[in-house]
């Protein structure tokens, strides 16, 4: 980073992310930015290997890196090489002394994409410390009105002197990337081959209990039902145990053609970066990790406005709550009954509506991310 730093005349905007969920939070603003701002130097960071062995080619920006350990040192000695005009955090991010360092330099600093909940550090009486560092911040966009009211509620709004509000509501900039997705219209031929006139379940990032519910189901589902499953895990040992729960009845997409798919009921993806164009081929969507940690992208299929099914763990993702309560998306108990129930032509009709609802209503983030970030990069006169 030093060498492409010191060769390096203009601006720097430094974008930081977790992780790889967190960088698709962050790309609708980034690649905004550099078609705005494109003599300005981009640079993206990252905490999780995750991330950055996944994106460290990424085209859209100049150069992208592993953030130091959040030492007074390490924030020191990166700040100063970095000089950032602009540094964004996306979503989680609190780093105490690159926070306060940036506050120190002046350096308007600001979180995007923020999701809060109240029995976070950040709102207990003993939680001066994590309060400081969100007062770092010149401006924090959040996704909901709880996130906003929790941060009203401990002052969020006075950055370098300057008393106004400094919390926006303006939803989840993923939602303008996963119907960006969506809009390109990437199509598949094989994949269209094998789906020929069948229902079909796009079951994503999948673990070992989703897939033991759905084979249970998929056993006693009608034949005009096809699933294609995409594993959270694609080393050879996982991809081996998917195809012996559906004995006989598998094929790999790495071997997928016109003329293999004949017979099979069950495609398993065996590859990173097609899921999220193939929930364009879903009659209904399971999405995984809810029998786990928590489930994954639910927005991803929701840009194709389908019904959704998951696992129960999903308590910490706003748009799977949402969902849930106005019947958009299930919680799997008996997957046989509720798919079922699901295919009722009006039950669907309206799982369907209140998707496709729901993402119309919360697109839009990033334009309002942009204004705003426009208006710190081309200050008025």
């Amino acid at each position: 980073m030093e060498k492409a730093l010191a060769n390096n005349n203009s601006s720097v905007i430094w974008m930081h992310c977790a992780s790889l969920g967190e960088f698709e939070q962050g790309r609708p603003v980034l690649e905004q930015l550099r078609n705005e701002y494109p003599d300005h130097f981009l640079l993206l960071t990252f905490f999780s290997p995750s991330g950055y062995e996944i994106r460290k080619q990424y085209s859209e920006v100049d150069y992208v890196s592993y953030l130091p350990l959040d030492t007074a040192n390490n924030a020191k000695r990166f700040l100063e090489l970095v000089q950032p005009k602009l540094a964004i955090f996306v979503k989680y991010e609190f780093w105490y002394h690159y926070l306060t360092i940036l506050r120190q330099k002046s350096v308007p600093t600001v979180l995007i994409s923020a999701i809060f909940r109240k029995e976070q550090h950040f709102f207990k009486l003993w939680g001066g410390l994590f309060r400081e560092m969100l007062h770092c911040f010149h401006h924090v966009f959040v996704q909901d009105k709880v996130s906003e009211k929790l941060l009203n509620n401990i002052g969020m709004g006075e950055w370098m002197g300057k008393e106004r509000s400094n919390v926006t509501r303006c939803g989840d900039t993923r939602v303008d990337r996963v119907l960006q997705i969506a809009k390109t219209n990437q199509l598949f031929p094989e994949i269209e081959t094998f789906v020929l006139n069948h229902k079909v379940m796009v079951c994503g990032s999948t673990w070992n209990k989703d897939e033991e519910i759905i084979a249970e189901w998929f056993q006693k589902a009608t034949t005009d039902w096809k699933l294609i499953v995409a594993p959270h895990d694609i080393q050879e040992q996982r991809l081996q145990d998917l195809e012996q729960r559906f004995d006989g009845q598998t094929i790999r997409s790495s071997r997928l053609n016109n003329n293999t798919s004949t017979g099979k009921r069950v495609l398993i993806i065996d590859n990173i970066g097609m899921l999220s164009s193939l929930y364009r081929y879903a009659y209904t969507a399971y999405v995984g990790g809810g029998f786990g940690r928590g489930i994954h992208n639910i927005l991803e299929p929701a840009a194709y406005g389908i019904p959704i099914l998951f696992g129960p763990k999903f308590w910490k993702f706003r748009e799977a709550q949402i969902l849930v309560e106005q019947k958009g998306a299930f919680v799997v108990g008996d997957l046989r009954a509720l798919v079922r129930n699901l295919v009722k032509e009006g039950e669907y009709a309206d799982s369907s509506r209140i998707v496709s609802q729901f993402m119309r209503e919360n697109e839009g983030a990033t334009k309002v991310v942009m204004d705003f970030l426009s208006r710190l990069l081309e200050p008025e006169s």
